[in-house]
């Protein structure tokens, strides 16, 4: 048996395998928890259908989904450059850091220009985290799967160092956390009597935005030129640098929006809990969505169905808040596998007969 590369993937089966993903996934995870002595069946239902069939549950799937979108527009961005970022949960938490910094420069004083402050700030801190492996990608090859992921785990030594010391709120009751932010530092409600906050229409609004440019601008056509075929760029006279640097700069800025939007809002200060993984999550996002921004809102929601179930499956049903990770780990591996079948046909080979040795 080997794989045969397709002459043209089919464009049906390329946006069907997304779907096929998921509603395999609900197979096979009520099949495994059956397995292991959960229910099965009820655990699918509480993490897939409660979220959608509960109105008072659409308020936390606007509020999960927003930084995931965010996230993963820009990881779109970057993938389809062929610039691999793992690292948006480092620049994630940068991102929020420099926004908190702005916050607490502010802490006594008012205006309305202090939140765009410290969005802006939220931006700059993730460009200037994803310039690093940029840098070192450009100038000296080295790898950005590595070296993003690698500082992450810096910016999290980085958060609990700011936490649990200079930034400490000085009433915190021995808390590690920053003071809470003032109500011109934190993100207004835009449904009154709901959680949802400002986040969420920036979301959709990047969402929109990102795929314009990227579909009808010159800026897109050199990312999508330098991801398929290098060659063809340098020939076309578009900078295989400069992409790297625009591709990881655009993800990393993204990131650090999500990061600030995160703390100036459900948050609403700076704590040890702010990782929450979103930045690897959105990954998942990028690829259900076809490296699409539009697609990523998409898939966005659909990965916040599985935060927001897992959650009510623990209560209802006593699931362990883990098998969120292994329905969104089994969705990732099955969009892949499908990836392949999409653009590789199985051939069976015959057996070659034996040669005579010389």
């Amino acid at each position: 048996m080997r794989l045969e590369k397709r002459a043209a993937p089919s464009r049906f089966m390329l946006y069907a395998t997304p779907v096929a993903a998921v509603l395999i996934t609900m197979v096979l995870g009520a099949l495994i928890f059956t397995l292991l002595g959960y229910d099965g069946l009820g655990a699918v239902r509480e993490i897939f259908f409660t979220p959608l069939t509960n109105p008072y549950k659409w308020q936390d799937l606007a509020v999960k989904a927003s930084p995931l979108v965010i996230i993963a527009v820009g990881l779109a961005v970057s993938y389809r450059a062929n610039v691999w970022n793992i690292g948006a949960e480092g620049q994630y938490i940068v991102g929020g850091i420099a926004g908190t910094g702005v916050a607490l420069l502010t802490y006594d004083m008012t205006g309305p220009w202090i939140l765009p402050l410290m969005l802006l700030a939220g931006i700059a801190g993730g460009m200037a985290y994803a310039a690093i492996p940029a840098f070192l990608r450009t100038q000296y090859k080295v790898n950005e799967i590595l070296t993003t992921l690698m500082l992450t785990y810096v910016s999290v030594q980085l958060l609990n160092y700011l936490v649990f010391g200079p930034w400490k709120s000085p009433t915190s009751m021995g808390q590690p956390q920053t003071v809470l932010f003032s109500a011109d530092q934190s993100l207004p409600y835009v449904i009154p009597g709901t959680i949802v906050q400002l986040g969420t229409p920036i979301a959709i609004l990047i969402a929109v935005l990102v795929w314009f440019v990227m579909s009808r601008s010159v800026f897109g056509f050199s990312v999508r030129v330098v991801g398929a075929s290098p060659a063809a760029a340098r020939y076309g006279g578009f900078s295989a640098h400069r992409t790297v640097w625009m591709a990881l700069l655009v993800s990393g800025g993204l990131a650090g929006l999500a990061g600030i939007l995160e703390a100036a809002g459900p948050f609403g200060r700076l704590v040890p809990q702010f990782p929450t993984n979103y930045g690897f999550t959105a990954i998942i996002v990028a690829f259900l969505g076809r490296l699409n921004p539009l697609g990523a809102l998409l898939a966005g929601i659909v990965l916040a169905i599985t935060f927001v179930g897992g959650e009510v499956a623990q209560t209802t049903i006593a699931l362990p808040f883990a098998a969120v990770g292994i329905f969104q780990a089994m969705m990732l591996f099955l969009l892949l596998a499908g990836d392949v079948l999409v653009r590789y046909r199985v051939r069976r080979v015959a057996n070659e007969p034996a040669r005579a040795p010389a």
